[in-house]
């Protein structure tokens, strides 16, 4: 009961320092109220988080009447100072509060660490999402590229910051410090985008294989016991893995200018380097497939509408969802022929033609857009436990040709996958 009780006076407290942090008495101490206000924040329960959350959801909304005050004075005579006078009014008080809040020598911390709890309640409180949005507009304002420092990681790194490595890696696990040291030897690279308010803090990290060609096996690349490649064998640049560190971050535009960045630091470091390419996996494809795998985004032929029929009929579509037959032990080195054609051949055209939509594949959202090529679909590539759940062992080679990205990236935005040959047939 007296905890209880602590905790509501706790949130009482933080209510009315907030209330005092946008006080005009507020702005001028601005830097110490928002240090309390972090503090009591930080002493919240999940519960009363929330109940904070909803306080800012009420009370530091803009005025209705005055919105459209503004917005008809506008619209009467569409001068600059109408123009200005209805942002202002439009603008909810709540980014000015994220702006004071901000003035404190964690504050951008803070507000990252609070959209991340927020973030975790939207799917029941789709009430909050104002406050993401006020949040996601100043952080991305905040972290725009131009702000951001690219570092390399190496083996003589902080071992604060090599074990932030260890623990964000969301792609391929790093087994421990062995691990680690064999992904930051010569033949391998790690790089991470800083910003200058959270400088040990790494936002987001991406690891790059060095080798002579386009990788087709990331079990490969990850072997902690594999001997290192000599330096005159580096052609090729492959991006293995790309994590985010700041869940708070989740929208705030990061990894699509961390593998340009790397890319043109690469080449700077190594001219020998001519191929940029990606080994990536495909998380959307089996919960796809559990679908039906069902043909509803693109006109196919009468002729692709038969092959891809004898695709889902090939592996039993119709019989069981696919994630459960992955669980009973199918492999992909040990199906019949006609079964690895029909899986290519599905995987081809879902990521030719499901990207652009919502269950589309995230990592293939994330490359196309930023102007890549679907260049290759790769057979038993991963055959980890995670690789075989989420595709049945296949990856992605996404091709990146640094003098065509602003054209695909163009026509990425108006629906085109820009496609190999070797893909395209896969679905003809």
């Amino acid at each position: 009961m007296f905890e209880r009780f602590t905790d509501q006076r706790t949130l009482e407290h933080a209510r009315q320092t907030t209330k005092r942090l946008m006080s005009a008495q507020g702005e001028a101490n601005a830097q110490s109220m928002a240090v309390k206000l972090i503090d009591l924040y930080e002493k919240l329960t999940s519960a009363h988080r929330l109940e904070f959350f909803d306080f800012l959801a009420q009370d530091f909304n803009p005025d209705p009447q005055q919105v459209l005050e503004a917005a008809q004075a506008y619209h009467a005579a569409p001068t600059a100072q109408h123009l200005m006078s209805l942002f202002q009014t439009v603008e909810p008080a709540r980014q000015e509060l994220l702006r004071r809040i901000n003035r404190a020598p964690r504050g951008t911390l803070a507000i990252i660490e609070m959209r991340k709890s927020l973030l975790a309640q939207l799917g029941s409180r789709p009430a909050l999402a104002a406050i993401d949005a006020d949040m996601h507009h100043l952080l991305s304002s905040w972290f725009n590229p131009g702000f951001l420092e690219l570092h390399e990681i190496t083996w003589n790194s902080p071992a604060q910051l090599l074990e932030k490595i260890i623990q964000h890696e969301s792609v391929h696990a790093i087994d421990g410090w062995d691990d680690l040291r064999r992904r930051l030897q010569p033949d391998r690279r790690c790089y991470a985008f800083f910003h200058r308010q959270l400088p040990n803090e790494p936002l987001i990290f991406v690891e790059v294989a060095l080798v002579p060609g386009i990788a087709t096996d990331v079990g490969v690349l990850i072997d902690k016991k594999s001997p290192v490649g000599a330096a005159k064998s580096f052609k090729t640049a492959i991006f293995y893995s790309i994590s985010n560190c700041q869940p708070g971050l989740k929208g705030v535009s990061l990894g699509n200018f961390l593998i340009k960045r790397v890319a043109q630091k690469l080449i700077e470091d190594i001219p020998s380097l001519k191929t940029f390419s990606t080994l990536s996996p495909i998380p959307g494809f089996t919960a796809w497939m559990d679908q039906g795998a069902q043909l509803t985004s693109f006109d196919a032929t009468p002729a692709q509408l038969k092959r891809f029929d004898a695709a889902v009929t090939a592996l039993g579509l119709g019989n069981g969802k696919w994630s459960e037959r992955l669980k009973e032990g199918w492999h992909p080195m040990q199906c019949a022929p006609a079964q690895r054609q029909a899986l290519m051949r599905l995987c081809a055209a879902y990521l030719m033609h499901y990207t652009h939509e919502r269950r589309g594949d995230a990592v293939a959202k994330f490359h196309l857009t930023n102007g890549a090529t679907l260049h290759q679909i790769n057979w038993a590539a991963d055959l980890s436990k995670k690789g075989l759940q989420q595709s049945g062992g296949l990856m992605v080679n996404y091709l990146y040709e640094l003098d065509k990205l602003e054209a695909q990236h163009e026509a990425f935005s108006k629906g085109q996958v820009a496609t190999s040959r070797g893909v395209s047939t896969l679905v003809a």
